[in-house]
């Protein structure tokens, strides 16, 4: 049944609902997306909440007021404007305004999702289709919605604290396989090794029985029969140290060259993958997986899976020779066993959970060394040394309490074992002295027993180890493979077109892109002509750097194609299609080197004269040679050594070395003073020179060499022309320059007062 509030004419509704967030609500209706706008009609700061459900809009002013709501209907509309940063969303029915609100662009988001929302299911009405969620982004693997903007599923990684199983390990095959042959030499040589271990205790029953406890009965000592059962002890010792020694040292280069390969192979793969993974990724914990990640998978590989190998071989060939002397002393001995293996799994668990928390926790404290380095000059602008070191000090307090809960159980497990063995033992001297009194055995087996019962239980001991290790590394292998895993989002094409020369035109035809659960850019058309300069001006938020990183198929577009000479520049190989562009970043980075490596980054066989060459039209060449060694001047990392516009302008002459023909200009004078722009605006013009262009641009003063301006908004193309005849248009471009102008008149009035 379908219960209505009273609602009187103007819309609004009588009965207030002061304590709850939402509205109150019909029994089949329900809350499906809500924002925050944060300025009053006044553009001053207040919070309103604007919630939408399956059946009405509804909003209030602040928290405590009352709700007023709107049923949805065919006729309603939400209109979207922004300007200089203030948002502003209207609802509209057929004749007139019902109400407005604004926000700033902090909440832009949140509300374009509203819209979006609300767009879909005014649609739903209006087709009568019942309203799909193919909008949603689900998780591939179990299909719940996953949050916006993000690609790890709350659901899934709610379970990823089971820790990984043993079976990842196997994964690691595909590395070892070129060095089977080492590998099988190895085993065969632990094999070997292992027996030469088990002569000793076997030598020690002729030495009880027929030297020592003769003598003692009176018979005199066979000097040869000594000299030849010590010779043996002696020798079987001998080879087992020589047999060891090499299959550790074979087994250690393999694992060795594994790592490596590993290692090699995994950060191929990290430099084959697409932007937005390292965008969700920190700088950190990736240096932790393919660092110290794979040197535990290393150890685990050349010392304890050996060793584990080692055991198992062990116990079974003592359990063969003690059957062999004597099948109840040997029943005896065995049975304490599976106790000791049930006790070493039982705290095996708890210990395997603890592994995984330290291993996340350790992450966090190299997190903090890798944001906090990196960062220092910000760290000491705003004096918060000391909060960083707390938050390394908390990081490592966290470790360590993770730490001190794993070493209590710890502690308690290797006294355990030994408790366990010398009862074992126990058992076994009592019965084979029993034995040994009804003349069943010599006292030599007996003897023979203990020793090989003591071998036994040490290799318990240490076996029971190779389980916490057997985690680690499974958590090692488990992280580098989430890394392999990873498909990249710009695949290369199977059979890459290849291209002779490219003349630089640009087609894109009804692109889109979706940035997690956002349209980014929506059926955006633009050809652009061979040596063209075009300018991408529009507030920031408009798309016009994802259009850039598209061209530069940083990421791939979701509809549409973008054609670079008529194909298609998903089927030419990622890397040959980006020899041919040159890119000049906002914010130029620098490895650390000399400049002239930094110049000749993108090809770095360039002669002297050639980086020279291209300094001297990025207009650089003179300040590079007022440095103390000019062209060999180290940089230092990210370019600490030098300003902006010097910055600015190697990136310039790194972009002019690779001749491109298509060159993207992403802001290149923004943080610069009006000298220093002039040189760089000259070392432009020399790059610009017949290559196809695109500059974004926020101040638009230095876009007046471009052939046409293209004006975006919400991710689509407004206007697109030249300069002059934008300006008479009297669009959204005149607006973007007049209200420049206006800022810069200020600014000038201001710096006169």
């Amino acid at each position: 049944m379908h219960h209505h509030h009273s609602v009187d004419a103007s819309g609004h509704q009588d009965n207030t609902d002061l304590a709850s967030a939402d509205p109150t609500l019909a029994p089949d209706e329900n809350v499906s997306c809500r924002a925050s706008v944060d300025l009053d009609p006044q553009l001053c700061f207040s919070r309103a909440e604007l919630v939408l459900t399956s059946r009405h809009l509804c909003t209030r002013a602040h928290p405590g007021a009352a709700w007023q709501r709107w049923p949805l209907h065919t006729e309603l509309r939400l209109a979207h404007t922004d300007h200089a940063g203030v948002g502003r969303i209207d609802l509209l029915d057929a004749s007139h305004r019902l109400a407005s609100w604004h926000f700033t662009l902090r909440q832009h988001s949140e509300v374009m999702r509203l819209v979006e929302a609300f767009e879909r299911q005014v649609d739903s009405l209006r087709t009568g289709q019942p309203l799909t969620d193919d909008d949603t982004p689900r998780c591939a693997s179990c299909k719940a919605a996953l949050p916006p903007d993000s690609e790890d599923c709350p659901v899934c990684d709610r379970e990823v604290d089971k820790p990984p199983s043993t079976w990842v390990l196997l994964r690691l095959w595909r590395f070892a396989r070129p060095y089977q042959g080492k590998l099988l030499a190895g085993f065969l040589l632990t094999l070997a090794a292992t027996g030469a271990t088990l002569v000793p205790p076997y030598l020690t029953m002729p030495l009880m029985d027929e030297v020592l406890i003769p003598f003692q009965n009176g018979q005199p000592i066979d000097k040869g029969l000594v000299a030849m059962l010590l010779g043996g002890l002696l020798g079987s010792a001998l080879v087992a140290w020589a047999l060891g020694w090499a299959r550790t040292y074979l087994l250690a280069l393999v694992s060795e060259r594994i790592g490596a390969d590993l290692r090699t192979a995994t950060f191929e793969h990290l430099m084959g993958l697409s932007l937005d993974y390292f965008g969700s990724k920190r700088t950190g914990d990736l240096m932790t997986r393919i660092g110290s990640e794979t040197d535990r998978i290393n150890v685990f590989l050349s010392l304890h899976a050996l060793d584990f190998a080692t055991d198992v071989l062990m116990i079974a060939m003592t359990a063969a020779i003690l059957v062999s002397i004597n099948p109840w002393l040997a029943l005896v001995t065995l049975v304490p066993l599976p106790f000791i293996a049930w006790l070493i799994h039982l705290v095996r668990d708890r210990l395997r959970t603890g592994f995984e928390k330290v291993d996340r926790v350790w992450g966090e404290v190299t997190n903090v060394l890798a944001d906090t380095i990196p960062g220092i000059r910000v760290v000491k602008a705003f004096a918060q040394e000391g909060r960083e070191a707390g938050r390394f000090r908390h990081a490592n307090q966290v470790n360590l309490a993770i730490n001190d809960r794993l070493n209590k159980t710890w502690s308690l497990f290797s006294p355990t074992v030994s408790l366990l063995t010398e009862i074992g033992l126990l058992v076994v001297w009592a019965f084979g002295i029993w034995l040994v009194a009804g003349n069943e055995i010599t006292v030599g087996v007996l003897t023979a027993f203990i020793a090989y019962i003591g071998r036994f239980y040490g290799r318990l001991d240490s076996m029971s180890r190779i389980v916490s290790v057997t985690q680690k590394a499974a958590a090692g292998a488990k992280r580098v493979f989430d890394i392999l895993d990873h498909v990249s989002n710009v695949p290369e094409p199977a059979e890459p077109v290849k291209l002779p020369a490219l003349q630089g035109r640009i087609r894109m035809d009804e692109i889109g892109f979706r940035y997690g659960s956002r349209a980014v850019i929506r059926n955006l058309s633009l050809d652009i002509q061979p040596g063209e300069m075009i300018g991408l001006v529009g507030h920031s938020g408009s798309g016009k750097s994802t259009l850039v990183n598209l061209i530069c198929r940083f990421y791939d577009v979701t509809d549409g194609a973008i054609q670079v000479d008529g194909v298609d520049i998903r089927r030419i190989g990622v890397a040959d299609y980006r020899r041919h562009i040159g890119l000049v970043l906002q914010e130029p980075f620098l490895f650390f080197g000399t400049i002239a490596e930094n110049i000749a980054y993108g090809k770095p066989d360039a002669t002297r004269d050639e980086i020279i060459a291209a300094a001297r039209a990025a207009h650089a060449h003179e300040f590079i040679l007022r440095l103390p060694h000019g062209y060999d001047s180290l940089v230092g990392e990210r370019g600490q050594g030098l300003s902006g516009g010097e910055r600015q302008r190697i990136s310039i002459a790194r972009a002019l070395l690779i001749n491109p023909r298509i060159l993207i200009l992403d802001e290149a004078t923004s943080a610069v003073d009006t000298e220093t722009e002039k040189e760089i605006q000259k070392a432009l013009d020399n790059l610009v020179k017949g290559r196809t262009t695109i500059a974004i641009a926020h101040r638009l003063s230095t876009l007046r060499k471009a052939n046409r301006l293209v004006v975006m908004d919400r991710g689509q193309v407004v206007e697109v022309g030249p300069h002059d005849e934008l300006m008479a248009r009297q669009g959204a471009y005149w607006r973007l320059y007049e209200a420049q102008a206006r800022k810069a008149e200020q600014d000038a009035l201001h710096d006169l007062l």
